[in-house]
């Protein structure tokens, strides 16, 4: 029998609410897993040990009368500290707001606590959800080899939910950052359509390129805490007004007869061997399932990703505008490179940029129309190692290769699902990505249970990590 802290959500869930298991108990084992291993994993900044089992008992006695709120009630969860939680500090990652106490919960986290969740703790980030940890912050370690990359920024939320320290998370993604830590560490995770989810109560990186979203260990689980979390919200006027579906009552129907759209020629090109051996496994699993590959031309992304630094350097600029460079001695250096980039900028080059995002997603919309779905690498280099981004970081190529099948679609704002596809010989994992049309998160959950029902690399843990 899998090992408790190794369960899925729902399946935690299920026999909470029929049962055979506590949220109490449930909760208890999750902290003294996390007093256990997270000295050396770094995943957490802060514990909220009291008021989760705290928590957790209120869940207890609503499940035993029968009040059930939901696929959520009862399970332990954490949340990047980018979110705001009226109980517990929230950093971002920085010094600047090491101190900071919320006013109250931002609506994700008020959504998760209203759905019954148990809130664990505040998961560790780089500085302000850029590129680096804080240096004078420890930096999470990935529980599949402690020398490669744990992804940015949402890496607590990545080494959390792989090593079995929560049953699923929040993270966010503004350039790549629920895929990229979801790739390197075996993890489901949906970036949704911009507006999907409410930002009200996180902390901006870059307001228009950022989406929150869940990071777990099956889609399944995913298209739950996404169904959680998504809708309109008054407090942030640029949450959509769109119907939010139930993603679990579709979740079961299948691929057959869809059609999965795939760049040849760039999900190759530059592209490694694992990578590719990946990407080869998926189109054949995806056609055993009933699915039609379509070879499509994919609007050219190398501008689009050259113009996304600039773009985020404004945005960032503008987030930090009150403490940078008030209070300049307390960033970091990449944050506040970005942040001096961003003053760079001038206003025509800032408009071109603008006026070119605009006309590259109107041609990813309209690619969009005549395919269900897109299939996608993650990035470009598999697992790589720190030592590999120490000595090649500054290298514009090793830069765009990473960011080349991400930040496009935060650029565009279309909705993406990461799935493990594969290992490293080093036992490392590789993920893949498939992207859809706005506001169809559905069928993304549908592919993701569809692909995980017929391969076990969602199910593959860390060995170091029993």
């Amino acid at each position: 029998m899998m090992a408790l802290h190794y369960l899925d959500l729902l399946e935690l869930t299920r026999l909470i609410h029929d049962g055979e298991l506590s949220s109490v108990e449930a909760t208890r084992h999750e902290l003294e897993r996390i007093a256990a291993l997270d000295g050396t994993l770094h995943s957490y900044l802060t514990v909220m040990a009291e008021s989760a089992l705290a928590a957790a008992a209120v869940a207890d006695a609503e499940i035993a009368r029968g009040d059930i709120r939901g696929p959520l009630h009862g399970a332990p969860i954490a949340v990047k500290d980018l979110c705001w939680t009226a109980d517990a500090p929230t950093s971002a990652g920085t010094l600047i707001h090491k101190e900071f106490r919320p006013p109250e919960d931002a609506t994700v986290v008020r959504r998760l606590r209203e759905a019954g969740a148990i809130i664990l703790g505040k998961l560790a980030m780089t500085e302000g959800a850029y590129t680096d940890h804080h240096p004078s912050l420890a930096t999470p370690r990935n529980p599949f080899g402690a020398g490669h990359w744990v992804g940015s920024s949402s890496s607590g939320s990545g080494v959390a939910t792989a090593a079995g320290l929560c049953y699923g998370s929040l993270g966010s993604d503004t350039g790549g950052s629920i895929r990229f830590p979801s790739a390197a560490q075996g993890l489901t995770g949906i970036k949704g359509s911009w507006g999907r989810v409410s930002r009200y109560g996180v902390f901006d990186l870059g307001p228009t390129l950022d989406h929150v979203g869940p990071m777990t260990r099956s889609a399944l689980d995913a298209g739950a805490m996404l169904a959680a979390i998504a809708g309109l919200d008054p407090k942030d006027p640029t949450a959509a007004d769109v119907p939010v579906p139930d993603y679990l009552a579709t979740a079961r129907d299948g691929i057959r007869g869809l059609r999965i759209g795939i760049d040849s020629t760039w999900t190759a090109e530059g592209v490694d061997e694992p990578t590719t051996a990946v990407m080869a496994s998926v189109r054949a699993v995806v056609r055993d399932l009933g699915a039609t590959l379509v070879e499509v031309a994919f609007p050219d992304t190398a501008q689009i990703v050259r113009d996304w630094f600039p773009l985020c350097a404004v945005e960032v600029a503008v987030a930090h505008q009150d403490t940078y460079p008030a209070r300049k001695s307390e960033y970091g250096p990449s944050l506040a490179e970005l942040i001096e980039q961003g003053h760079g900028v001038s206003g025509l080059d800032y408009q071109r940029i603008v006026l070119r995002r605009l006309d590259f997603a109107g041609r990813v919309r309209a690619l969009m129309k005549d395919i269900d779905l897109l299939l996608v690498p993650v990035q470009s280099i598999a697992a790589p190692t720190l030592d590999f981004l120490g000595r090649f970081g500054g290298n514009e190529s090793v830069l765009h290769g990473m960011l080349k099948f991400t930040s496009p679609f935060d650029m565009s704002g279309h909705p993406t699902i990461t799935l493990p596809g594969g290992f490293t010989e080093a036992g490392l994992p590789i993920g893949f990505q498939f992207a859809g049309r706005h506001w169809d998160e559905a069928l993304l959950v549908r592919a993701g249970v569809a692909y995980q029902g017929v391969t076990d690399w969602h199910r593959r843990h860390p060995a170091a990590m029993p």
